[in-house]
């Protein structure tokens, strides 16, 4: 079986969501063993095989709705699985059986279902996309109010293993001062980011009230999970999320 976290939120029961760890597949070296990304010279054999695992294991009837992934602010709506790979930081879909899905090794995977179980968004939350507005776009493509909607934020790089530098956290400050909150100064004239601080802020700014998940940490807990800070030649965990049909 693939190393699988289920989404700790009260989204309704048909609602399958979470992530992948790096455990249970066939890929080898850095990228052992259940890379899931295409783009990161791994071995095709390897990534199609392991892709092939989450899809058994899961018990999905459909490919995945994966994304060329830029660190931007588009948002792809999904009325089925597409035949390649459209360029885009998140997808959203109100279809049964349309798994979503996000691929992170550091960044913070953001999944969103609103509380009916009618409508689901998967977002790609690395700093550039954050900054970017892609939180805002996601939620203003879905047709449910920010106020129906629960989130559940993934596995992601926590604020002592995140620094950067001033620029970084002027992208954030100059819109939401408030967000100076989510980064620390540390001793070399840099700052600690706090990814899960700043998507939580954004969320609530956004009216979303329902928020879970967090605390994890890719660049510490390295026999759970990938971290590209870490190790440059690494894997690409999959955060899923698709409305079973009823």
């Amino acid at each position: 079986m693939i190393g699988w976290i289920h989404a700790d939120w009260d989204a309704p029961d048909h609602v399958l969501a979470g992530t992948t760890t790096r455990e249970g597949g066939i890929s080898e070296a850095g990228y052992a063993s259940l890379n899931l990304g295409a783009h990161v010279d791994d071995e095709p054999a390897s990534v199609a095989g392991n892709r092939s695992r989450l899809r058994h294991d899961l018990e999905l009837n459909a490919e995945p709705c994966w994304l060329e992934q830029v660190h931007g602010n588009e948002v792809t709506r999904f009325d089925q699985s597409p035949a390649g790979a459209p360029v885009s930081d998140a997808s959203v879909t109100a279809e049964p059986g349309v798994p979503l899905v996000i691929m992170t090794a550091d960044c913070l995977p953001v999944l969103l279902v609103n509380r009916s179980g009618t409508e689901i968004a998967a977002v790609h939350g690395g700093w550039r996309s954050l900054a970017a507005g892609i939180l805002a776009r996601s939620v203003a493509a879905m047709a449910s109010a920010p106020d129906t909607l629960i989130a559940w934020l993934g596995p992601a790089i926590s604020s002592p293993n995140f620094e950067v530098g001033a620029e970084v956290r002027e992208a954030f400050v100059s819109h939401d001062p408030d967000l100076s909150g989510c980064f620390r100064p540390n001793a070399r004239g840099r700052y600690q980011a706090d990814l899960y601080g700043i998507a939580g802020r954004q969320l609530r700014n956004l009216g979303v009230r329902e928020i879970s998940g967090g605390g994890w940490c890719t660049f510490a807990e390295s026999e759970r999970f990938y971290s590209h800070r870490r190790d440059p030649r690494c894997g690409r965990m999959a955060s899923l999320l698709m409305l079973r049909h009823r």
